[in-house]
């Protein structure tokens, strides 16, 4: 009796179910809204490599080379302005063609970044023991939250737009929300107009030429609207 009893509750269950209506005039859209700014953050990769007989002889001066770098980076380190801190260090053997250790090499990196630009770029122009290998832009956080509110409230614009219009197309006076996500994404960095060739031609402590472009930040609202 138990299981003819559990059977028939399953069964009503069922019925139940089935006669659950799937949802109708469901509308499902997305929008974006853009915004361009200009790049606001800048970063500075400076480095060098060592080649040695022996491992301690490349890691001994690729530690003055460092040290002598932090020491005249830190004279103008600010916080937010210019931001200092170390990158790779790397050390790795270098082998003949029969497999055997004959050498050693190794490279170091410092970093420079902030909000500066010609702090940043005088600083790095006045380090001697580093160059410049990469140039990256970006956007600070507050500028990157300012930018995505902006975006956003055109995203958000944009998606009720195009909600009353599909509303009235397909014959509805207007629609409700159902659901709805917001996601916010910026574009790539745009290549530094940074030429070698350059660089190596100015003076010692000649600002290293940069120049910061723009980027995109994006923001999509998709959902679900009940059309009615």
């Amino acid at each position: 009796m138990k299981t003819i009893a559990a059977l028939a509750m399953l069964a009503c269950a069922g019925a139940a179910a089935a006669q659950t209506p799937p949802p109708q005039n469901v509308l499902q859209l997305s929008a974006n809204g853009t915004v361009e700014v200009q790049q606001d953050m800048l970063s500075m990769t400076l480095s060098t490599t060592r080649d040695a007989a022996e491992a301690a002889t490349v890691q001994t001066q690729l530690k003055a080379a460092l040290d002598a770098a932090l020491t005249e980076a830190r004279k103008n380190a600010q916080p937010g302005q210019l931001d200092v801190r170390t990158g790779n260090f790397s050390l790795s053997p270098r082998y003949t063609r029969e497999g055997k250790i004959n050498g050693w090499q190794g490279s170091t990196e410092l970093v420079l970044e902030g909000r500066d630009f010609p702090r940043i770029t005088q600083t790095a122009g006045r380090i001697s023991t580093l160059t410049v290998g990469n140039v990256g832009f970006g956007l600070s956080n507050e500028q990157r939250a300012k930018v995505e509110t902006e975006a956003q409230s055109i995203a958000i614009e944009n998606f009720k737009q195009k909600a009353s219009e599909l509303a009235k197309g397909f014959g509805f006076s207007g629609y409700s929300l159902r659901e709805v996500s917001v996601n916010a994404n910026e574009g790539g960095p745009i290549r530094p107009r940074m030429m070698a060739a350059q660089a190596k031609s100015m003076s010692a402590d000649a600002p290293v030429p940069i120049e910061a472009g723009k980027t995109t930040v994006v923001v999509n609202v998709s959902g679900a609207v009940q059309l009615k």
